[in-house]
């Protein structure tokens, strides 16, 4: 048997590369492909962000100890990679979260405490209450003393947590329309009661927070089963927790009855004031046009109510194997090769949109940017992002790569500039060429954005060593092409409903602190 198996693993070992179609005889693509699809690194690598270090949160412990994990795996590649700071943030390190419902029955409760959230110092218990149906905000006032000592719920309870997707395969359409019909009223009317306080969300919190009560209580709900989005808290004064869309339901079903729910939360957060944060910048150096640089991209933040492994650990480790393959292939490229692992995408593009305000030579000297950051799925559509002549260039370069690389690849000629949803809008407001690879979705913004299933399972491994030797490919052809990318920027149509003219999104100064950001 030991015979067996040890042929078995020689055998597999020795096979040759997997089948491909390369439609031009170059042996740097061929061998990119035989790196990024026989010789992958991309399991062990994200196991080792995803499990062991875990989220990334802006301005947390997990955060720079996911930096200096980046900095050593460049090291060991021979790659140098650097540390840039761009700025402060709310520092903030998570704890255990324990959620006990208590009566009128025991129940572990499925939550988390919200980012930036102050801890409860030991155990807290409490009656729960929903903000009440009020008629104006000055009833609100009047109403909010009577907030002091318990947990207030401040979310639309949903009135089930099937996702929709049930209800279409089994259930009678009349049923399922009857669904929405209610759901879209109670969720209209939960709308209006928030708006009847005079009062946003954050403003809302605060007023809880100084009215005295012992904890805010909100969930929201990604419409899949058992997954709940998780963010953060502006709220500094009293613990902000999320419950999963059963067990809130469960407690504000008991408050509306007058049950008399009770709450029993333990929770620690450790509020650490302004911390420096930082971009990680890996660098392998042109040879003929140094000052010409082609970009990977891809933000390194997460929240941490999971592992940040479709958001954006995968685009990371995209571009991690991508400059991997890189240095091994082409190790005096043309132009500068540039990964660029930027925090704070989650908090407003800071990160990026720091770096490129700072290094103007980069903006100015781009080739092109590739920015990935919409989970674990198969690259399949790219953007000119209004550039007029890009396309050209582009194409040019796609049409080199193997059919399996591409077969689904759909462009979009010449495309809008991206407006800021992921970093490479960063670029894009200066003229400059900076691509974004959409993915397939695979359930992405039902259960892994910004969830609490956001996680190392998650990943599908065939499609992200897919993406990350398309990157590597995509880079090495923009580095080495004879030709500068195009500028030339579309005129934008008119706006179908106003008929106003449409002009391309201005890039706005990075805010570098938190106060000036997020309080």
């Amino acid at each position: 048997m030991k015979r067996l198996l040890g042929l078995l693993l020689a055998f597999l070992l020795a096979a040759p590369a997997r089948a491909q179609t390369f439609p031009v005889d170059d042996p740097v693509l061929k061998r990119i492909w035989a790196l990024g699809m026989d010789s992958s690194q991309a399991y062990p690598l994200a196991q080792a962000l995803m499990d062991s270090i875990g989220p990334r949160l802006t301005g947390s412990p997990g955060m720079r100890a996911g930096q200096r994990w980046l900095r050593d795996r460049y090291a060991a590649w021979g790659i140098n990679a650097r540390t840039e700071p761009y700025g402060t943030w709310r520092g903030w390190r998570r704890g255990i979260t324990h959620i006990d419902l208590v009566s009128p029955r025991v129940r572990s409760l499925e939550g988390m405490l919200l980012a930036w959230s102050p801890g409860t110092r030991g155990v807290s218990e409490g009656r729960v209450v929903a903000l009440p149906d009020l008629p104006d905000s000055a009833a609100y006032q009047r109403w909010l003393p009577q907030a002091k000592g318990n947990f207030v719920l401040v979310s639309f309870p949903q009135p089930t947590c099937r996702p929709d997707s049930s209800f279409r395969q089994s259930a009678l359409p009349e049923t399922f329309d009857r669904l929405v019909q209610e759901r879209t009223a109670a969720r209209e009317a939960w709308a209006a009661r928030l708006k009847r306080t005079g009062l946003n969300g954050n403003e809302l919190s605060l007023a809880l927070g100084n009215a005295g009560a012992r904890g805010i209580v909100s969930s929201e709900w990604s419409n899949g089963w058992g997954v709940r989005r998780i963010f953060g808290t502006r709220n500094e004064l009293v613990p902000s927790f999320e419950l999963g869309c059963e067990d809130y339901g469960l407690v504000s079903r008991l408050a509306d009855q007058k049950q008399n729910p009770v709450l029993r939360l333990q929770a620690e957060g450790e509020l650490q004031g302004e911390v420096p944060v930082a971009n990680v910048i890996a660098e392998i150096k042109g040879t003929e046009e140094p000052e010409e640089y082609v970009v990977l991209s891809a933000h390194f933040d997460s929240w941490d109510g999971s592992s940040g492994a479709t958001d954006n650990g995968t685009g990371t480790v995209t571009m991690l194997e991508a400059m991997r393959i890189l240095k091994q292939v082409l190790p005096n490229p043309k132009r500068t090769i540039l990964a660029g692992h930027w925090g704070g995408e989650e908090q407003g593009l800071i990160g990026s949109r720091s770096f490129a305000a700072d290094h103007p030579e980069v903006v100015q000297g781009l080739q092109a940017l590739f920015n990935q950051d919409n989970g674990t799925g198969r690259i399949q559509n790219i953007s000119m992002q209004g550039l007029v002549g890009a396309s050209s260039l582009f194409t040019g370069w796609l049409s080199r790569l193997p059919t399996e690389l591409t077969r689904d690849l759909r462009l979009a000629l010449p495309g809008t500039p991206g407006s800021g949803g992921t970093d490479n809008a960063s670029f894009v407001c200066y003229g400059a060429p900076a691509f974004g690879l959409g993915s397939l979705p695979w359930d992405y913004f039902s259960y892994t954005w910004h969830t609490n299933r956001d996680t190392f399972d998650k990943i599908v491994f065939e499609e992200l060593r897919g993406n990350a030797t398309m990157v590597a490919m995509l880079a090495y052809l923009a580095s080495e092409s004879p030709e500068r990318m195009p500028r030339e920027q579309r005129v934008m149509p008119p706006d179908r409903q106003t008929g106003e003219a449409v002009s391309w999104p201005a890039c706005t100064a990075p805010a570098r602190k938190s106060s000036e950001n997020a309080r």
